[in-house]
């Protein structure tokens, strides 16, 4: 073992982009990369089989705090709810209802195993996209929150009232078809902003007028612009007047998440990828940056760059408390800040982060499986899992990993250093676990760990398939010492 490489300092001398993409890294990671623990690693991959998870809460609950010290500063009432989609396992809900935080469901099960843990129906939101009449009545038996996105979902709520009786419902309308710079945003979730008044008006089933109470409204937006959450939110705050003299109590406005993190902390080798990755497709006699040339969502069309980046801003500022505070200063209908007009309407904040309160949470851990140069001179590395296993809706994951050694390289290879791609288990042929090229100066070779940094919001989980009846990843909570130990997650344990 090479324990230099594993220096605080050196971490990513053993891999890393032609174009680098240093992954900012928690205190606890480094921990767990650690020589100290790189035998108790490979132990951990050996026993549970690759890809395995590592989970980290601590973080979790510093990012919480984060944006609680915003709205305290602004004396705005406000709530956290983790969106628990962005990760499936069950140190997070713990973590989030230690921290006070609510929680988002966006299932059945996902419902069913929150009120497990011991989770009040109060402190739940379901959010679901399909919304099932058995999801519907267990969240009216929970007592928990119903984010109403269409009639139809309306509908099944009164016929599930009327079939029982229930002393109350809450619900919250979901809106969409906000104004901004002169258009509206477009959203394929909630009620189009101009369509709510009459949907209380002359919609509302009768079955729920005595039990049903609209306690708030919420949306989703995609994206991370707050100048857009801004206008939604003045919108909104129009609206709550109206609704109340309608009768209902709206007591929470629910922004939903979209709350940008960042992955990287150097905004130059961001700049510097992009600049890289546009001049290779202009110029297809240079050397590739990424496998085939992909474009990640831009094209060269004679000589000319179309299309736009189809992945997460992986550097962006700013992120988290000064996004949030910039949403909260923001005028609103130029009397008050954002903030004051909330004191004002004695509404509650609330939020559902997954990836930004996910930030610093998680890592992926793949061991190498071969190494074989392929014609045109680049290496491909194959690993123990699928591009499922770190990887969301976006082309890649830009963020370089980290190559934990089994073994000294051979100092009678004369070529130890490559370059080359990761490749992943699934048998087609963009089955690229980064489609960017890898430098490995210290080479690479069969029994090495790769490590995903920073993956424990959405990249883990939102994808993951079992197809080739391959297992799915082991989840395993790092506890963090001189020598750090690990723990199978309850998700894992009560399967």
């Amino acid at each position: 073992m090479n324990s230099a490489t594993l220096n605080p300092d050196t971490l990513h001398s053993n891999c890393c982009g032609t174009a680098p993409l240093t992954a900012r890294l928690e205190p606890w990671m480094i921990e767990a990369v650690s020589s100290s623990a790189n035998q108790r690693l490979q132990s951990a991959v050996r026993e549970f089989g690759s890809p395995i998870n590592l989970l980290n809460s601590e973080p979790m609950l510093r990012n919480i705090d984060e944006l609680n010290a915003v709205a305290d500063a602004r004396q705005v009432p406000f709530r956290v709810f983790f969106a628990r989609k962005a990760n499936k396992c069950l140190t997070f809900v713990d973590a989030a209802a230690e921290a006070g935080a609510g929680i988002d469901v966006a299932s059945e099960e996902e419902l069913r195993q929150v009120v497990e843990r011991g989770v009040a129906g109060d402190s739940i939101i379901c959010t679901a996209a399909i919304k099932t009449q058995s999801l519907l009545a267990a969240c009216i038996q929970h007592n928990v929150t119903i984010a109403i996105d269409n009639d139809d979902e309306l509908a099944t709520v009164a016929q599930l009232v009327e079939a029982c009786s229930i002393p109350a419902v809450s619900l919250a309308i979901r809106v969409s078809g906000f104004r901004h710079d002169g258009q509206k945003l477009f959203s394929r979730f909630g009620f189009d902003f101009d369509d709510v008044l009459p949907l209380i008006n002359s919609r509302w089933p009768a079955a729920l007028d005595d039990v049903a109470r609209v306690t708030g409204l919420h949306f989703h937006l995609d994206g991370y612009c707050a100048n857009q959450r801004i206008s939604a939110i003045q919108q909104s705050l129009r609206l709550v007047p109206k609704l109340r003299q309608l009768g209902h109590e709206v007591q929470f406005l629910d922004i939903g998440g979209g709350i940008p993190m960042s992955y990287l902390d150097d905004e130059q080798q961001w700049l510097a990828f992009w600049e890289q990755l546009e001049h290779s497709l202009r110029e297809p006699q240079t050397e590739p940056i990424t496998f085939r040339r992909h474009g990640l969502g831009l094209q060269s069309i004679d000589g000319q760059l179309r299309g736009k980046p189809n992945v997460y801003p992986f550097y962006q500022s700013p992120t988290r408390a000064d996004w949030f505070a910039k949403i909260l200063d923001a005028p609103c209908d130029d009397q008050f800040s954002i903030a004051a007009a909330i004191r004002q309407q004695h509404l509650e904040l609330r939020c559902e982060p997954g990836r930004s309160i996910l930030d610093g949470c998680g890592m992926t851990v793949a061991r190498v499986e071969f190494c074989k140069q392929h014609h045109s001179g680049d290496w491909f590395i194959g690993l123990a899992m699928n591009r499922t296993q770190c990887r969301t809706s976006s082309d890649d994951f830009l963020v370089d990993p980290i190559v934990l050694r089994n073994s000294e390289p051979s100092t009678e290879d004369p070529e130890t250093s490559i370059e080359g791609y990761l490749v992943g288990a699934y048998c087609t042929e963009s089955e690229l676990l980064s489609l960017r090229k890898l430098k490995f100066p210290n080479g690479i070779g069969v029994g090495d760990l790769v490590v995903f940094p920073n993956t424990a919001g959405y990249l883990m989980h939102f994808l993951e398939s079992r197809s080739h009846q391959f297992p799915l990843a082991m989840n395993l909570v790092a506890l963090s010492g001189e020598v750090p130990r690990f723990y199978v997650d309850a998700i894992d344990r009560s399967e």
